[in-house]
């Protein structure tokens, strides 16, 4: 029996809208897929893959004996001298590019200073590893041109004030560079929420300068500064090419200890390897926790 036009049957409009809400969702999560397949090779089960080693024998069986050997005086000097590196070149890198960030921003400079200051850092901040060691070496080394200059021209010898690139010095010095740069990048966005009625607020009830920054400007920078530093911290602590190439075996840190005993034909020992690199995400997850809670803290502050 033909169904007359009267009679005809048509979808519910809210089955329509939900087909159209439907769709742009499926869109969105298709977008994002590379991000967690990234994540999954990359990340997730690389991280899962040493987390499990850490606790195998070479057999493969269940063991606490890496985790044990992470007590070691060996190991636990190379924790040691890695926390001291990581500590003084983010104090140091948080310190200069907090300084350098306020005279970009609010110190009166030239409009140009600040894209410049930014584009340099954003290139700067990623500038690591066997690159970055060549560099330095080519720049302090024994033969490097400031070694050289310095000694024909100035007739001072770098080296014998016992000063070396190999060094905890010299390592301190090559992990600012990408340090204090990334610091500027971090702490810019902060500085910038600072408004500027609450300086004029402050003046107007005769506050000097200095006052603005100790009672207002600070208290509000603050959680942003400690949380960069420790973005800093972690960023060192994990940091493996720049350290090898630079300094190789002459320095016991982590990451080049980490590398022996994976990579090594005399210290070779892959499961301990993975607990080395199990206490390192266990340091710099610590870190990058305490930079999200402050980072949370500062943002509710400047709301």
């Amino acid at each position: 029996m033909p169904t007359s036009p009267d009679t005809v049957t048509h979808c519910p409009p809210e089955a329509g809208q939900a087909r159209k809400r439907l769709a742009p969702s499926a869109l969105n999560w298709l977008g994002v897929v590379p991000f967690f397949l990234f994540a999954l090779l990359f990340l997730i089960l690389p991280t899962a893959t040493l987390m499990i080693g850490a606790f195998q024998d070479a057999n493969g069986h269940f063991t606490l004996g890496n985790i044990a050997k992470l007590f070691d005086d060996s190991i636990l000097s190379a924790y040691w001298i890695s926390f001291e590196v990581s500590a003084a070149s983010a104090l140091g890198g948080s310190l200069i590019g907090l300084l350098l960030a306020l005279a970009a921003i609010q110190g009166g400079l030239p409009a140009w200073i600040r894209p410049t200051l930014m584009t340099f850092s954003g290139v700067a901040s990623n500038f690591a590893g066997i690159p970055l060691s060549f560099a330095f070496l080519s720049t302090l080394g024994r033969m490097g041109l400031v070694t050289v200059l310095l000694r024909n021209y100035a007739d001072f010898d770098l080296y014998s004030t016992g000063f070396s690139i190999l060094s905890f010095i010299g390592l301190t010095l090559t992990y600012l560079y990408f340090q204090i740069p990334l610091m500027v990048l971090i702490v810019t966005p902060a500085i910038d929420g600072l408004r500027a009625e609450w300086r004029e607020a402050c003046e107007s009830l005769g506050g000097s300068s200095v006052a603005y920054w100790w009672h207002i400007a600070l208290p509000i920078l603050w959680p942003s500064i400690l949380g960069s530093t420790l973005l800093l911290f972690a960023n060192a602590f994990g940091a493996v090419a720049t350290a090898y190439a630079l300094t190789g075996s002459s320095l016991n840190i982590v990451p080049i200890l980490l590398y022996a005993q994976i990579r090594g034909d005399v210290l070779h020992d892959q499961n301990l390897g993975y607990a080395l690199a199990l206490g390192m995400i266990v340091v710099t997850g610590l870190s990058n926790a305490g930079y999200i809670w402050l980072r949370s803290r500062a943002e509710r502050g400047r709301e």
